[in-house]
């Protein structure tokens, strides 16, 4: 039996420039957590526009950078990006598009995902990077996992927070504003989900 099957834990795995999304991070965890199943954090360094390495191997603080074990080994995925122009930020994008031979193999299928993201603005393309998010999911053939409307704070949230993942709105004075206790509220239930999804659907052994 594999080191995942006897330890199986959910990937939060996200990029982010001004903490915006690293707070939701956090937040998702303590779901994942909450609900009894490990949470491993993990981020991906920024690329740059020329060939040269812009980040060191290991971050300064924070996450460590994740890599495709890490990925294959989940028994679930959350998947977290700031939004740029409506859609997932390069950083994200990149690690994704090297995940090729999993698809191949069909590694992820049936393995629960959900997404979260974070804007400046109230509506700086949250929903459309939330579902640009979605589309290698599903090649991947995962499950995906939103936010139900049993969600109390769903209905409450006066910033970030919708259906399709979870939210934050940070403000466009570049320091971030803190995640709002109804943001924290809809994170958390993201990662309660995925991680009661993630031992439902979890092969037999």
């Amino acid at each position: 039996m594999s080191d995942a099957a006897l330890n199986p834990y959910v990937l939060i795995l996200y990029y982010s420039r001004t903490g915006g999304v690293a707070r939701l991070a956090q937040q998702v965890a303590r779901g994942v957590e909450g609900a009894g199943l490990q949470a491993r954090l993990r981020t991906v360094p920024p690329v740059s526009p020329d060939h040269e390495a812009s980040a060191p191997p290991v971050p300064d603080s924070g996450a460590p950078y994740a890599t495709l074990d890490d990925l294959a080994g989940c028994a679930g995925l959350a998947l977290g990006s700031p939004t740029r122009f409506g859609n997932m930020a390069a950083p994200l994008k990149y690690f994704l598009d090297q995940s090729s031979d999993l698809w191949m193999s069909g590694a992820l299928i049936g393995r629960p995902a959900g997404v979260f993201t974070a804007s400046a603005s109230l509506h700086g393309g949250q929903e459309s990077t939330l579902l640009s998010m979605m589309l290698p999911l599903l090649h991947h053939g995962m499950v995906l996992a939103g936010v139900p409307y049993s969600e109390a704070a769903l209905t409450r949230t006066t910033g970030g927070g919708t259906p399709y993942g979870a939210s934050h709105v940070s403000g466009s004075d570049g320091r971030g504003r803190e995640t709002s206790d109804d943001e924290n509220a809809i994170a958390k239930a993201l990662g309660r989900r995925l991680a009661t999804l993630a031992r439902q659907l979890a092969p037999a052994h």
